[in-house]
């Protein structure tokens, strides 16, 4: 395997150093910090020309066989080197040379395991714990399909209870920062003097660092986190948790671009435990290895709240009743109706800002980004144009710098023109915004959403941050304005993605004993997804959906990868591009496509292309990737930068 390079020392006399153990080595100039995979009984290198370990780190965990199996297997299936993938996997202190200081190093006291379920189960609550318990102690995956509102959470943690009972660890996957201060404040009231490690790139290095050896010790008990945290070691692992395992968030976009879903399920098969998949809106490679008999099915379909139904959906045609500013005749109605009532209304838009378009009317001129092929989006409120691609920002000009009118108009609406708008339309209602702007820390965005939760709010303002995972009690409306972005896209994942995301913020509406409405804005009321929307039918929509992918030739029924590059000038990415693949050379299991630009092709002051190649064969595929980023690590020119896409979910 080539990308497996590994570089051999000598150990000195007196000194020992087991596979799995992190070592300081002289390399170049400088000392590092590598981990010792092999024992080699000989080595290529002249012995004269071997260098010395220079000292075995004890202040953490030898890192266990398991983890270095899974080590193994990232590196080789994405396609990066066993090094760099190894040490991305540790805290930043784990790859200093320096010692961790010895309070790091003490022993917790002994953990107290007892559990305080927050709710008596429901009957299918039950009968999904009784399964997936009945499997602990080997490998199984579950889909728990389960409606919004279902109780997936009562599942898991039922299911979690069980395997700590056994002497086990747990791990639960989320995939937002956002959603892990209400999941750990349900899990700690679950279990009050359990250790529970939060894991997440917003942690300093300090507690990052001790949660993960905490976790690596076997110390801990629950750990929590985003996709990083599936790189944890954790001894005695006895159950996975992928929560909304659909989200796209959950897979890695720089560096080693690995799936952290994909990367649980082989992370238990590893550990000989369960892995639930839990999601109201399944991806379809997850639907489709259910049926392929990969996985089993667990169906949650009513909510666990007793009566709590799922919300009506109506679907208003944007063409029989306008919305000029965004808020359609029934939907302003529906809002005054909640007001009236004391009840909370969500309105969903995911575009942050104020308007995507800042433009002349009088020539055309729009303003656009110098570093991207991108327009730069206004946002009123520090008056300022933010690239949502690169971060650049600029002021608003005074007048065109085209034709010099003074007469600039925002084009469309983001969720800060959409507060406005409401605080004008329904004056006196208390209107809150929640969005990567105005919850930049997960603080604020913690007290905003507790502040809706205790009633502080009439109408809210929300992106894909509100989507999912929170339940506010009295939230009985919820408004789309937009969604029929995604169905003009050439993504032919935006369907799937569309109604994952109506679903999830369709069922903030709605979960206690009122039942809830959803009113979706559309131009194109007929489509086939807005009718399943409305019938709470994804099974149905999933399988319209696997049938075309499976007529077009499109994963999950055929593999994919990309090669991608970028440079300063847009010829020489794509030479780039060719010469690679032409250099590997054909092989007839692979259909490697022509380069071509990326939608968004110059950003951050690249200039952006990509190759896509198909096969429907994995092992296929991956022989080919092998050969050809073996070749790329060899002889990629300066000037060009480039990265391995295996499984990709992204094609801007």
């Amino acid at each position: 395997m080539p990308l497996a390079k590994l570089f051999d020392y000598r150990l000195p006399d007196g000194m020992q150093a087991a596979i799995g153990d992190r070592v300081a080595v002289p390399f170049g100039a400088r000392a590092r910090i590598g981990i010792v995979v092999e024992h080699p009984e000989a080595s290529d290198v002249d012995p004269a020309r071997l260098k010395d370990i220079i000292a075995v780190r004890d202040d953490a965990p030898a890192l266990p066989p398991q983890w270095l199996e899974l080590m193994r297997f990232l590196s080789a299936y994405y396609h990066r080197p066993l090094g760099e993938t190894m040490l991305a996997a540790l805290p930043p202190r784990l790859r200093s040379t320096k010692a961790l200081p010895r309070k790091a190093t003490q022993q917790p006291a002994e953990a107290d395991l007892r559990f305080a379920p927050p709710h008596e189960p429901t009957l299918r609550q039950t009968e999904a714990v009784a399964a997936i318990t009945a499997r602990l102690g080997s490998f199984a995956a579950f889909l728990l399909h389960g409606v919004t509102g279902s109780g997936k959470t009562e599942v898991y943690l039922q299911a979690i209870d069980a395997a700590l009972q056994r002497g086990g660890q747990a791990m639960v996957l989320v995939p937002e920062i956002s959603l892990t201060p209400q999941l750990e404040a349900r899990f700690r009231k679950a279990y009050p003097g359990a250790p529970i490690a939060l894991m997440h790139s917003a942690l300093e290095d300090v507690p990052r660092t001790t949660a993960w050896l905490g976790a690596a010790r076997g110390d801990t008990a629950i750990v929590l986190g985003t996709r990083l945290a599936v790189l944890a070691p954790l001894p005695r692992l006895a159950l996975v948790v992928v929560d909304e395992e659909h989200d796209a968030s959950f897979k890695q976009q720089e560096g080693l671009r690995y799936s952290a879903r994909d990367a649980a399920v082989y992370r238990a098969k590893l550990a000989n435990c369960p892995v639930v998949l839990g999601s109201a809106t399944p991806s379809l490679e997850t639907w489709q290895n259910w049926h392929a008999g990969r996985y089993e099915r667990i169906e949650l379909a009513e909510r666990a709240a007793p009566g709590a139904e799922l919300p009506v959906v109506r679907v208003v045609d944007l063409r029989a009743q306008p919305a000029p500013d965004g808020l359609s005749a029934p939907l302003a109605q529906a809002i005054q109706a909640r007001l009236e009532r004391g009840e909370q209304s969500l309105l969903f838009l995911n575009r942050r800002g104020y308007a995507p378009v800042l433009a002349c009317e009088a020539c055309g001129w729009a303003a656009g980004c110098e570093r991207c092929t991108a327009r730069m989006v206004l946002h009123a409120a520090d008056r300022r144009l933010r690239c949502h691609h690169c971060g650049a920002e600029a002021r608003i000009p005074r007048a065109c710098p085209t034709c010099g009118n003074v007469d600039l108009r925002p084009m469309g609406r983001g969720t800060q023109r959409i507060e406005e708008i409401l605080s004008a339309r329904f004056p006196g209602a208390r209107v809150v915004r929640v969005d990567r702007d105005s919850a930049r820390k997960r603080a604020d965005l913690a007290r905003t959403l507790e502040a809706v939760r205790q009633g502080e709010a009439d109408l809210l303002v929300g992106t894909q941050l509100l989507a999912k995972g929170h339940d506010f009690p009295g939230l009985t409306l919820v408004g789309v304005l937009n969604a029929d972005t995604a169905l003009l896209s050439t993504d032919y994942r935006a369907p799937e993605r569309l109604f994952a995301v109506l679903a999830q913020v369709a069922g903030r509406a709605g979960r206690r004993d009122t039942r809830g409405e959803v009113i979706v804005q559309t131009r194109y009321p007929g489509h086939s997804l807005f009718s399943a929307l409305v019938r709470h039918d994804f099974s149905g929509f999933a399988e319209a959906q696997l049938e075309e992918r499976r007529a077009a030739g499109f994963p999950p029924f055929i593999f994919e990868a990309a090669l991608r590059a970028e440079a300063t000038r847009l010829e020489q990415t794509l030479d780039f591009l060719r010469e690679a693949t032409a250099a590997v050379g054909a092989d007839p299991e692979v259909r490697v496509f022509d380069p071509v630009a990326h939608i968004i092709t110059r950003r951050a002051g690249y200039e952006r292309a990509q190759v896509l190649m198909q096969s429907r064969s994995r092992a296929a595929l991956q022989a080919y990737l092998a050969t050809l980023s073996a070749h790329l690590f060899d002889t990629a020119p300066r000037g060009v930068r480039w990265h391995l896409d295996v499984d990709p979910i992204e094609f801007d």
